[in-house]
């Protein structure tokens, strides 16, 4: 049993709330009547179990989890070299880097890439 509480009845999504995405993707589920938990990742660390879980989940690596095309990424040669502890960390530091929204729905886990994917779940 995995560390994140889900339920069939209500998508959880990771994002920063203020995001461009993030607020698409609220209006996509709002418009379905979905309920949705928003859990602001700039004001809410997840917790490293729960990141490890949410790569598994998608079947990534934590450092696939990363968005490649942020600032402080391209900025920092070394960070390739990373070990999982340490993605978790810059996680942590810098939520910003993390691809998102992420949500998640009972079993069922999804990056979303566009708003609309959120309709998937």
């Amino acid at each position: 049993m995995g560390q994140i509480g889900t339920s069939n009845r209500q998508i959880n999504l990771y994002c920063i709330e203020n995001s461009e995405r993030a607020k698409q993707t609220l209006a996509y589920a709002k418009v379905e009547g979905v309920s949705v938990l928003v859990i602001d990742i700039s004001k809410t660390p997840i917790p490293g179990t729960q990141i490890v879980e949410i790569a598994s989940r998608l079947g990534m690596e934590i450092k696939d989890l990363i968005n490649r095309d942020n600032d402080l990424f391209k900025s920092k040669s070394e960070l390739p070299n990373l070990s999982p502890k340490d993605w978790i960390k810059m996680i942590h530091q810098n939520p910003e880097i993390l691809k998102q929204p992420i949500a998640i729905k009972g079993d069922n886990t999804i990056l979303v890439v566009t708003p609309s994917d959120i309709l998937q779940l």
